[in-house]
């Protein structure tokens, strides 16, 4: 089932969070995802505290499959070394799924590929 429309950042946040809390959670992990976890040096279980932990602060933007919405959702984890760390994911309710598309610190203003803010 996808979403009949976007999450406002609050339902955003719980919805996530309700996602992964659920013993049933998939996650999924694009390749760029993984290699940016391994660039700074993070794991899932980074990843995992992020989702049950995080906020989503901005709205959804439509994802390449209409009906699906990303999300940014940001936190420090233990792991982080007090940084604020960005993920960016498509919840999806049919699982609960959860796909990661990527991972950031949120300090970062500019990665090798250029500017995240599109400046």
């Amino acid at each position: 089932m996808t979403q009949a429309k976007a999450w406002t950042p609050t339902e955003a946040t719980n919805g996530i969070r309700r996602f992964a809390k659920a013993k049933t959670l998939a996650l999924t992990y694009k390749l760029h995802a993984r290699e940016r976890m391994a660039e700074r040096g993070l794991i899932v279980g980074d990843v995992l505290y992020v989702l049950k932990n995080g906020f989503v602060h901005e709205a959804a933007v439509p994802a390449t499959r209409v009906g699906y919405y990303k999300y940014c959702i940001e936190s420090r984890t233990p792991n982080s070394g007090g940084r604020q760390v960005r993920l960016v994911v498509i919840p999806d309710e049919r699982g609960p799924l959860i796909k990661i598309v990527t991972i950031m610190w949120v300090d970062e203003d500019a990665t090798r590929a250029g500017s995240i803010l599109g400046d």
